[in-house]
This record gives structure tokens, sequence and C-alpha cells, in this order.
């Protein structure tokens, strides 16, 4: 990702100190620039004062009430897992089951604990959380030790009530947590407005004592209060890619990089609920669109990867949803690595869905990459395989059809688009290429990736395609 530099210029109090303070002064002049000083100091109390309440706010909003909202919100999608394991377990009536249900049941715990240092003044009482969720640990207890003794109908009544009012006290509090970010951040919009008018005033009233002051002073303390109240109310309408840049290495100068801090992070947060991954906690569609749009804008030469698993549905079906999960995370690791290895800070790494990833990297990067991807993938994903079916080399599962057939081991495909030697236009035309090119990819039963390198509009990608298998297999196509 690109680097911004900020750079702080000269500090106000610096450069005012020049011109104001000269060795040959009036009695007079002195006398102006003492009453001048006066409402210095009158317009930096105030304007200090009221930074460091935005100051507090802003910190408050990012230690507690972000906090808070994250934490409900792992707290929820723990106490739902916790009922997809009790239902495994009741089909399967595997062990492994059971662990996993308290493996959830713990961090369920650590997530209260944190709930409740953050949430001290919550108007929701969190105890009585706490006794809900033993409750329902209890019950579930009971099911785990002896599921027969329940009746599907009457686990899944009881399950459900207690479960539907532990998450609606989640909720509350999460509820809660945003409600009090709001006032807070309609308290900070009032707050520097409140500042602005009375610095405002304070500096028209200066003009008669001196112009040259009053002009640094609306400049440097006013003007940096207006951008800070905009800034404020920006934000407060949610419009997260909005940047104050106050030049100043004072309290302004914070301020403005704390607001520069919480707007990062509520953009983060809110591409993350929005966008991304839950399982692998990458960069979804949207982030994946807006990346190559602005390659594609920009004219930069780019290389886009889709990578996509082989037989990975076969083997989800095989061994389960679960293991498939465990699968789909690995490659994530593998593909991250990779780039981090071998890439640069502006490659992109995402998770499109299912087994889909995508690399966006550089043209002389892309082969150093998806030759690690297919090396590292092919050495470690048979592991996940059950012994007797890594030494057959398949695994015997139905097809979209119903009827059972042998699946190989997982390989991988990845497809490969540049911009070398034709403009890409647009993500829809890229898109298409790339879903042409992994359907040739994955009539090749090993471990490859293709290239696209026609040069002219119109040509057919099979008859132009560089298929490229993964060096150890001792060939290439012609013209490599």
């Amino acid at each position: 990702m690109e680097n911004e530099t900020y750079t702080c210029p000269e500090s106000m109090s610096e450069k005012a100190a020049q011109p104001f303070f000269p060795l040959t002064i009036t009695g007079k002049i002195l006398l102006g620039f003492l009453l001048l000083a006066v409402l210095i100091v009158v317009i930096s109390w105030n304007a200090i004062s009221n930074l460091e309440r935005l100051n507090r706010l802003t910190q408050s909003i990012l230690s507690t009430d972000v906090e808070v909202i994250d934490t409900a919100d792992k707290m929820i999608d723990s106490i739902l897992a916790h009922e997809l394991y009790a239902r495994r377990y009741g089909i399967l009536r595997s062990r492994d089951m059971v662990s996993l249900f308290w493996d959830r049941s713990r961090e369920f715990e650590q997530l209260m604990d944190i709930m409740t240092a953050l949430s001290k003044s919550s108007d929701v009482p969190l105890s009585r959380l706490r006794d809900r969720y033993a409750e329902y640990k209890k019950l579930s207890a009971q099911y785990l030790q002896n599921p027969g003794s329940f009746s599907g109908r009457r686990y899944q009544e009881e399950i459900k009530k207690t479960q539907d009012e532990i998450i609606g006290m989640i909720k509350a509090v999460s509820m809660n947590a945003r409600r009090t970010q709001n006032e807070k951040m309609v308290l900070t919009a009032k707050i520097s407005s409140d500042a602005f008018r009375v610095s405002w005033i304070l500096c028209v009233s200066g003009i008669t004592l001196g112009a040259f002051a009053v002009f640094w002073i609306t400049r440097n303390i006013s003007g940096s209060i207006h951008q800070l109240k905009h800034a404020t109310r920006e934000i407060s309408e949610g419009k997260f890619d909005y940047t104050s840049i106050i030049h100043n290495r004072d309290e302004l100068g914070e301020l403005s990089l704390a607001f520069s801090e919480m707007t990062k992070r509520l953009k983060r947060l809110e591409t993350m609920y929005l966008d991304a991954s839950p399982l692998t906690r990458l960069p979804g569609g949207v982030a994946i669109d807006g990346v190559l749009r602005k390659r594609i804008s920009d004219g930069a030469p780019f290389a886009f990867c889709l990578i996509d698993m082989d037989n990975f549905k076969a083997f989800s079906d095989h061994y389960g949803y679960a293991k498939g999960s465990e699968v789909i995370k690995a490659v994530a690791k593998i593909v991250e690595c990779a780039v981090n290895n071998l890439g640069s800070e502006e490659d992109f790494v995402g998770h499109i869905g299912g087994d889909d990833f995508v690399v966006i990297t550089v043209p002389e990067r892309f082969k150093a990459i998806a030759s690690a991807v297919i090396e590292r993938f092919d050495r470690e994903i048979p592991d996940f395989y059950a012994q007797e079916d890594r030494e057959r080399g398949y695994i015997i599962a139905k097809n979209r059809q119903g009827q059972e057939m042998q699946f190989p081991v997982m390989t991988i495909s990845i497809a490969v688009v540049t911009n070398q030697y034709h403009v890409l236009v647009d993500p829809l035309q890229v898109g298409e290429i790339v879903a042409e090119l992994k359907e040739y990819a994955k009539l090749i039963p090993e471990s490859i990736y293709v290239v696209d390198n026609r040069r002219a509009e119109g040509a057919r990608a099979v008859q132009d395609v560089n298929v490229i298998p993964f060096p150890q297999k001792g060939t290439k196509a012609a013209g490599e």
C-alpha cells in the first residue's frame, strides 16, 4: 500500500515570535502588544481547553465505543457457533465438535470479561448476561453429555429461547455503545463550533491592536478550528474518507492526527464489516474492484491473478465444512506469504469468496509469486487428506449429478491477465478474460498458472494463452 508522508512545517509560535517581539519597540507598541498578548492568552486557553475535550472524546470513541461494538459482534458470532457445533455433535457424535464447542465457550467468556471492562457504565446489566449464559452453557452441557435424553424439538425451543435472550442483551450493549458514540460525535461538533465562535470574536477585537497579529491569529487558530469543525461534521455524517490536515506542531496538529487515525480506523472497520471475508479477513469484492479500477485509471502496469482450487468442492463434501474452511484459511496464508516475501507494499491480496483469491501485482513479479504459491500448495495441501486417501491419490465423492466418482488430490489453477501487450479499460473486461483463462487452466490436471499474452483485441484466448506449468514439471509453452 502507498505510504503517505506527513511533514510538519514550522510551528505557529516559531513563525509568530520573530515579527511580534522586536528588540526596539515604543511604549505604545509595547502596550498594544501586551494587550494583544492578553487576547492571545485568552484565545489559546479557549482553544486548548476545547481541544483537550475533543481529544478526550476522540480517544473515548476509539478505546471504548468502537471496541465495545467490535466485541459485541464477536460475541454474537461466538454464541451462534455454540449452537452450530452442538447441532453437529447431535448429528455426527464427534468428540471434535464437543471440543470446538468448549473452545467457543471459553472464547465467549473471555469476550464477556472484555465487555465488562469496557462497559462499566452500560445501562445493560452484564451480570444478567453472565447468568443467562451460565444457564445456556449448563443446558448445552447436559445435551452434550446425553443428547438422547433431549428431544430435538425440546432442545431447539429451550436453547433458542436462551440464545435469543443472550443475543438480545449483547445487541443492547452494542446499541448503547453506538448511541454513546453518536452523542460524542455530536458533542465534538458543538465544542468545535463554540470554540470557533468565541475565538473569532476575540480575533476581531484584536484587529484594533495590530492587523498583522490578528491575521496570524485568524489564520493559525480560527482557520484551524474551522477545519476541525468541518472535519467533525464530515465524520459525524459518516464520510470517513475525509482528511483534515493542520500543519501545526501543537494540540491542533495532534487533534488533526487523532482525527485522521480515527477516520482510518472507522473506515477499516466499516470495510471489514461490509466487505471483508469473515473467514480469512482479506478484502472482498468491493475492495478488489476498487484497486483494479485505480490501476486501470492510472495506466500503471499490473498483473491480475485469479487463484482457484481444483476439486475443492469434492474435498469439502467428503471431509466436511470445517475441514474445507481450514483449507481456505491455509491457502489464504500461502498466498499472503508469497506476496509478502516476493512482492511489495503496493501488491494487493483479496478473497472473492469460497476458494477464489486474487493477487494484483506488477508483470515483473507475478511469475515468482505464482510459482511460490503452487510449490507450497502442492507441498502442504496433501497433508489435509487422510493417509489412505493421500497414498491412493484420490477420494471418492459424489459429483453435482449425485454420481460417485474419483476426485484427485486438489491442485491449484492461477489465471493471469496483464496490460503489457494490450489496453485494458474496464474491470469487466479483465473479469471476462480471466474467467476464460481459468476454465482453460482447470482442464489441465496439475497445478499451473496460465498467462494472457494477447497483443491485439479479438484474438481467441486459448490460441494466444501462455501456459506455464510449475517449473519443476520441466515444461513451458512456446515462446517462454
